[in-house]
């Protein structure tokens, strides 16, 4: 068996293959014939192979051919039959494979050729044909034979047809517009019934092949007596045109042929001839009575684009005749067919910073219709960072690219619709959906909702009180999401941050080490870091500033009148002191805040109400009136200093007034030497 082959190869870099190789065999090879080899035709390390998953996808319902990895051949797997392969006996037979090479990818497309041989031989679809041919029939009237047919093709298909020898028939030889060959009876030679009633002919169809093959029909021609006028239709040729998926049942046409006999003579009963192919039987109808042709099958332009019917009118006499006509029905073109798409080596899964220009997936297109029902387009249902390019050698091939940059955090997947559609009216589309999952990586920097806290505390905490939660923000996931937070070194006083505070290193809880006096400390600022576990790591952080917040702890002191031996102070003055004049100034002092140390006075003892009164503001007591000889010689005044806390603290002192009759210093003289000016503040001064 004679095997040529014809190799172009062009080199193949993934995603997609350049070119199209191309052998040609001869059908029924035995199993494990070698076809060639693609290793050396490709340019393959053999070495290579066996590491690489190579796999061998043929378009077709059986696996027919294999690859050996170890020697890099193509071999027959299954024996390949021309006719089985390819049953509309087209001049050329491919079968269509792809050779698809894993880590890295790599796919070679490849067409295999396939050549007839002679195993068919030509059979006819009856053996046996009966005529009835009437004794009038004249010199040149022809008469149908069934034609022969050979599913070989080429050379090895049927050649030519032989009659057996006769005085009074012929054959002819008639080419339909596919090429098939049908055969003519034709009378050369009056018949005389009275003579010979019936012939015995032999018809013989012989291919081209080598060798040649044959087969035989046997023709019995029973001679009749005259029915002289055959039926005869309108025109000898009808052509109609008409689109296809047209409903079951539809007229197509009616055919009317006339006979000039009369009686059973002139009836007509119309009837497919055995020109007509069985297929075209099986979707067109004809009425033996009326002669209308209906649709009965379906009818699609992918399968047969014109149709041929050869129809005769016999009338009913003793001894029937016959008209013919052929009716040629052109099938158009309707967008009946939905395009398609195929997806190939998806990347289901990528890292979010995959690189702008990478290959997502191969994707390829095809529509079955013709014209502008079968142009398709293809495109991306929405706006996506994903654009499909065009293969420049192949139009209905796309490679499916990242056309932006990929940020997990906003979109973790996409589900990306293609969507193919025809340019037909209206149009047809199909759409296939791709999922495409982003992997994290470490390329978020924790984040605190703020770039400041303030956190107020109030003094006397108890040490290791939750003073605040300081959590961090990190869109990442997995260990590029987890944190940790750090306190940043800073001294105070040569005292350590780590010693005054300390932060939960998991959930970056703030807590106090040690008791705050507001007396003593009032503020601290410092920095917090947060640190994912990516690698590399990422880190941010954030100012801390601690306010401490004053308590009332601390009572008011007495400052003035000042009294060594406690609490109880001894005044002298004058009876004779005028209404309004100072008798003494009570202050105090508190160590407190603003607020918790502003101080009020009152009188908390009085004997005589009339006769003194108390700033409650500055603590100066004055006389309210002239003393008289009524009044008392000593006066007992009780004042309380009380501070603005909640609760109030406060002190108190007492005051004895010994009224005299000649004349003391002045208060003011007094009391200036005892006390310190510079520890009063301004709102007690």
């Amino acid at each position: 068996m004679e095997i040529w082959t014809a190799v172009f190869v062009w080199t193949a870099v993934w995603p997609s293959a350049l070119s199209v190789t191309r052998y040609s065999i001869a059908e029924e090879m035995e199993r494990g014939s070698v076809v060639a080899n693609l290793a050396a035709d490709l340019g393959l390390e053999l070495g290579g192979l066996a590491q690489r998953e190579v796999k061998l996808d043929i378009f077709t319902n059986k696996k027919y051919l294999d690859f050996n990895k170890k020697t890099g051949e193509l071999y027959i797997l299954e024996k390949i039959d021309r006719e089985y392969l390819c049953p509309a006996k087209p001049a050329s037979c491919f079968l269509k494979l792809d050779l698809i090479i894993e880590s890295p990818l790599r796919i070679f497309n490849i067409e295999l050729g396939i050549t007839d041989i002679n195993d068919n031989a030509p059979h006819f679809r009856r053996d046996r044909v009966e005529l009835d041919v009437s004794e009038s029939a004249t010199p040149g009237e022809r008469f149908s034979l069934p034609n022969a047919v050979d599913p070989d093709v080429g050379v090895n298909t049927i050649k030519t047809y032989k009659l057996s020898t006769s005085d009074h028939f012929t054959i002819e030889i008639q080419t339909g517009s596919d090429g098939t060959q049908y055969v003519d009876l034709v009378l050369t030679k009056s018949l005389d019934r009275e003579e010979r009633v019936v012939h015995n002919l032999i018809l013989a169809a012989e291919d081209g092949g080598v060798p040649e093959r044959s087969g035989t029909a046997n023709i019995i021609v029973r001679v009749q007596d005259t029915n002289d006028n055959p039926p005869r239709f309108e025109q000898p040729f009808y052509t109609i045109n008409m689109t296809e998926n047209i409903p079951i049942g539809t007229s197509v046409m009616k055919l009317n042929a006339t006979d000039l006999d009369e009686g059973e003579n002139s009836e007509i009963i119309y009837s497919f001839t055995l020109y007509t192919s069985e297929k075209t039987q099986d979707v067109f109808a004809l009425n033996r009575d009326t002669g209308e042709v209906t649709i009965k099958g379906i009818i699609d332009y992918e399968d047969m684009k014109f149709y041929e019917m050869y129809i005769e009118a016999k009338d009913k006499g003793e001894h029937p005749l016959l008209g013919q006509c052929k009716v040629v029905v052109h099938v158009t073109d309707m967008n009946d067919n939905y395009p398609e798409i195929t997806v190939q080596s998806v990347k289901n899964t990528v890292a979010e910073n995959i690189p702008v220009g990478s290959v997502i997936a191969l994707v390829g297109i095809s529509d079955r219709d013709t014209g502008d029902n079968g142009k398709v387009s293809l495109s991306v249902k929405e706006n996506m960072p994903f654009i499909l390019n065009k293969s420049s050698d192949k139009p209905t091939h796309y490679k499916l690219i990242v056309s932006e940059h990929l940020d997990r955090e906003q979109v973790s997947e996409y589900l990306i619709t293609l969507v193919v559609t025809d340019a037909g009216t209206p149009p047809l589309s199909d759409n296939e959906t791709i999922s495409v999952h982003l992997l994290d990586v470490n390329d978020n920097v924790p984040q605190f909702p703020q770039s400041f806290y303030t956190i107020r505390v109030m003094e006397n905490n108890a040490p290791g009180a939750l003073l605040s939660s300081l959590t961090a923000f990190d869109p990442d996931l997995h260990e590029n999401q987890y944190l940790v937070y750090f306190i940043l070194e800073k001294e105070i006083a040569n005292t350590s941050m780590s010693m005054l505070f300390s932060i939960n290193p998991e959930n970056g809880n703030l807590y106090a080490l040690k008791t705050f006096d507001y007396e003593i400390e009032k503020d601290f600022v410092f920095h917090i870091e947060a640190r994912d576990s990516g690698s590399p790591p990422l880190s941010s952080n954030v100012t801390v500033h601690i306010i401490i917040v004053d308590q009332n702890d601390n009572a008011p002191s007495i400052v003035s009148p000042w009294c060594e031996r406690g609490s109880v102070v001894e005044e002298k003055i004058p009876r004779s002191t005028d209404k309004g004049s100072l008798v003494a100034k009570v202050i105090a002092l508190d160590k407190d805040s603003v607020h918790n140390s502003r101080i009020t006075y009152q009188f908390l003892q009085l004997a005589d109400a009339s006769l003194f009164s108390l700033d409650q503001y500055n603590g100066e007591i004055r006389t309210m009136r002239m003393f008289s000889y009524k009044d008392p010689r000593h006066h007992r005044l009780v004042v309380v200093a009380k501070d603005n806390g909640e609760p109030a603290l406060s002190a108190t002192v007492t005051i004895k007034l010994l009224t005299v009759e000649t004349a003391v210093k002045a208060y003011s003289d007094m009391t200036e030497m005892s006390l310190e000016y510079d520890i009063f503040s301004d709102i007690n001064l």
